[in-house]
Formats: structure tokens, C-alpha cells, sequence
């Protein structure tokens, strides 16, 4: 869980995830979802920060079932593929989810 503070603390990254969920066309549920996994998660150094925003983008898509690929969501984050696929599934289990087995 997080604090209302860190939403305040936070609100350039937030608008970043925003950005990038605009241009994957993600709905709002993905949206909020996606905002939820990256503040209760949130890591310390600001260069860490657009590698969460891509797993809490790709993770909530799951969730929602409003999946994207890899690709596309690193694309419009400014990561590498390989960072949202290393960083998806233990964004999950710190946010307290199991992620999925297949």
C-alpha cells in the first residue's frame, strides 16, 4: 500500500505511466491498476523509475486483461524489452500478487 504522498511525490512518473499508457491505448482500468502496482512499489533511485513504470504497464495490462506486448510497452516507456521481462513478474509478488504460471 501506498501514502497520498507518494502520489504528490511522485507526480512526474505518473505522468510519465500516463503518457506512455495513452500512446498503447490501455483502458482505465489498466490505467489504475498499472498506477496502483508502481506507487506501492516505488523504487528509490529516480534512473530505476521508467523500468517500473514499464512492469507496472505491462503487469496491470495482465491484470486487466488489456495485455500488450513486451515490445510495445518498453517502446513507449523508453526501456528495453528485457527490462520489462525481468521486472514484471517480481513487481507483482512485492506488490503481494502471485503472478501468473504459464
Amino acid at each position: 500500500m501506498y501514502r497520498a504522498s507518494d502520489r504528490l511525490q511522485n507526480e512526474r512518473w505518473l505522468a510519465d505511466l500516463q503518457r506512455a499508457a495513452d500512446e498503447l491505448g490501455f483502458e482505465s482500468d489498466t490505467r489504475s491498476i498499472a498506477e496502483d502496482l508502481f506507487l506501492s512499489t516505488i523504487p528509490e533511485e529516480d534512473r530505476s523509475k521508467p523500468a517500473a513504470i514499464a512492469a507496472s504497464l505491462y503487469a496491470g495490462g495482465l491484470i486487466a486483461g488489456d495485455r500488450r506486448s513486451q515490445g510495445a510497452v518498453a517502446d513507449a516507456v523508453g526501456v528495453t524489452r528485457l527490462t520489462v521481462q525481468n521486472r514484471w513478474k517480481p513487481l507483482i509478488e512485492a506488490a503481494g500478487m502471485d503472478p501468473p504460471t504459464w
